[in-house]
């Protein structure tokens, strides 16, 4: 059986995979993209929805607005409604040193547009009511959003596979070894494809193939812990997230249209790449019905009605491998976002389409070479 062969094989098909894959083709190339289920299954799919950049590390912003100029012209784009809304995202805080690093942050960020508003304890009662008596402090993103990560994955899946990407869903690959010029991926089934070009977005289990090429990286994977209430009235605009006194969000929120609130914080579980399954501790999702009321008294009286978790690759650093490799030409990676990859999927598969097509991009990427991994080699005596 022949090979068959395009420009670019990508390997993972959630939603960096599927719109590096549509953008590569508004270029001109030919892709093959290979998921092992279903396009958007794993994290893309299971996670929270922020579309925030509020919060994000300053050299991530770039990254982060690129991606925002894609969500504002999603439909037209992709042709999909995602449910997403511009409602804002508040952060609010409860002591003096929260109040401070939301001063802080608000100030480093502030000519990357996000449009921050501090804002003390009277205006922020004033305009969120429902929030609770112990809130002190917030900052409020105004542009800020939430989308369906259920829906946007596949979305930009079946637009690509329109562009004319050639999407193997349901085909695990087996292997992937450079053949001369070309890529080769094999896959469980016997077929095999070729590209000059191989780029990883396999998320969680990308670093089994930085490995294979000699560039491991530290990541382990882990499993959120969602869940989500019944349908109340529509009354929350914006995502809400309080803060803890690490750099972390002690529980965060959101209401979709039809009314449930989505909840999530309170820490990962660990999750098992081989089997590909994660689960719900139920101690955390007690944990969020603790915290939870603390924010928004109302929580008291709700009830959740479903849980669920996935599986999400964590750096040591928190920043993902992103770039091209430092060891073998025409290898490109996109992984490991340490569970804030779905507001920068759209832009980090235009920008990773950019720097394939034409060697280089207009969105800084360098802190995220996967070379800062490298073992030095000691000169020789």
């Amino acid at each position: 059986m022949s090979a068959l062969k395009a420009d670019v094989i990508i390997v993972g098909g959630g939603i960096m995979g599927a719109s590096s894959a549509f953008f590569l083709r508004q270029r001109g190339m030919s892709v093959i993209l290979l998921e092992r289920g279903l396009i958007g299954q794993q994290a893309s799919g299971v996670n929270f929805g922020n579309t925030r950049r509020m919060g994000r590390p300053i050299e991530q912003l770039p990254l982060a607005n690129r991606a925002r100029a894609i969500w504002l012209k999603f439909k037209e784009l992709f042709g999909a409604d995602v449910e997403l809304l511009l409602n804002g995202h508040l952060r609010v805080g409860v002591t003096p040193a929260h109040e401070e690093r939301m001063v802080k942050y608000a100030e480093d960020a502030a000519s990357f547009g996000i449009g921050m508003q501090m804002l003390g304890a009277k205006t922020l009662h004033e305009r969120f009511p429902y929030l609770g008596p112990d809130i002190t402090a917030g900052c409020y993103a105004p542009h800020d959003g939430h989308a369906n990560p259920r829906l946007a994955a596949p979305a930009i899946g079946r637009a690509a596979v329109r562009a004319g990407v050639q999407v193997f869903e349901n085909t695990e690959m087996t292997s992937l070894e450079k053949d001369g010029a070309d890529f080769v991926a094999t896959t469980a089934d016997g077929r095999t494809f070729r590209a000059p070009v191989a780029l990883v977005t396999a998320g969680a289990w990308g670093n089994r193939i930085s490995t294979h090429f000699g560039e491991p990286v530290p990541m382990i994977a882990r499993a959120p812990q969602m869940c989500v209430t019944e349908p109340v009235p529509y009354a929350i605009r914006p995502t809400i997230g309080a803060m803890a006194d690490t750099f972390e969000q002690v529980v965060y929120f959101r209401q979709v249209a039809r009314g449930n609130i989505v909840i999530g914080g309170g820490g990962h579980e660990p999750a098992d790449i081989e089997s590909r399954r994660s689960y719900v501790n139920p101690a955390r999702t007690l944990y969020k019905l603790k915290s939870a009321p603390g924010v928004m008294p109302a929580f008291e009286h709700l009830h959740i009605i479903r849980v669920w978790s996935g599986i999400e690759g964590y750096m040591d650093d928190s920043r993902p491998a992103m770039g091209p490799s430092a060891r073998v030409p025409g290898l490109f990676y996109a992984f490991g976002f340490s569970g804030e990859g779905f507001q920068l999927g759209p832009g980090v598969g235009e920008v990773m389409a950019e720097l394939i097509a034409t060697g280089a991009t207009s969105t800084p990427i360098e802190c995220y070479h996967i070379g800062r991994f490298a073992t030095p080699v000691a000169n020789a005596a």
